[in-house]
């Protein structure tokens, strides 16, 4: 996953959550906002520590830039979201994440192809 993709900058992730457009479920939240003037969707991440040590944290973190890679060609170009991780997700093996995610992202219309 190119660096493009990611939003790092706090206020960017600030603007967004103060959107208040979120879906979520027991382990993971999903906030998403409009690019008006976006080439390309960009996602962000947080994490919070009471997820486990840091060695944990950066493992869920590499799982869920492996599975937004895998569906970079499905999202639609012009959304902006942070996918927030909630401490529960920790017992949960990578084909769950995906699952979980996957039908997030369908709940909230972040696919071009959300309405299967």
């Amino acid at each position: 996953m190119k660096k493009v993709y990611r939003i790092k900058k706090s206020s960017e992730i600030d603007a967004i959550f103060k959107e208040k457009k979120v879906k979520g479920d027991s382990c993971f939240a999903i906030y998403q906002s409009d690019d008006v003037n976006g080439t390309h969707f960009r996602f962000g991440l947080s994490i919070g520590k009471k997820y486990g040590n840091a060695v944990a944290r950066n493992l869920c973190k590499r799982r869920i830039r492996m599975i937004v890679s895998m569906f970079q060609g499905q999202f639609i170009k012009t959304k902006l979201f942070v996918i927030v991780i909630k401490p529960a997700a920790n017992t949960l093996s990578y084909q769950e994440m995906m699952d979980k995610l996957t039908v997030l992202f369908k709940k909230s219309k972040l696919m071009e192809n959300a309405n299967e």
